[in-house]
């Protein structure tokens, strides 16, 4: 069964995790959320998948450094502006020294609120546990 979920950006990739949403995934409420994503311009754009692409190859290969960093368990009263700043200013400090020691470029990847929005919380959350 195929939900709205599923042809939102690509049709043959599936959002395969997915919560108990409300009515269900034919329900209005995920009809209207989906019209409204796919009424915002895109958040990345596909020259810069691309260019992800190309540099996660690179350190597949061992021709570069994959640093992540982030918080995926804040909540969303400490997720300020100055806080993020400070977090992308970690990040592009450690991958300076990176850089330099190793002579190799770095992917910097940041990573934010990811796990409260996973399957197993949503639905622990909506059974109220």
């Amino acid at each position: 069964m195929t939900s709205p979920l599923d042809n939102l950006f690509t049709p043959h990739l599936v959002a395969a995790q997915q919560p108990q949403w409300p009515g269900g995934p034919e329900g209005a409420p995920i009809k209207a959320a989906v019209a409204e994503l796919k009424s915002f311009p895109p958040l990345v754009f596909a020259g810069e998948c691309d260019d992800l692409k190309a540099r996660i190859a690179l350190a597949a290969e061992g021709k570069a450094f994959w640093l992540q960093g982030g918080d995926c368990a804040e909540t969303f009263a400490a997720a300020t502006a100055d806080s993020i700043r400070n977090r992308i200013k970690t990040i592009l400090q450690m991958a300076a020294v990176l850089q330099y020691y190793s002579s190799l470029p770095v992917v910097k990847v940041g990573r934010w609120r990811g796990s409260l929005l996973s399957h197993a919380l949503m639905t622990w959350k909506l059974a109220g546990m």
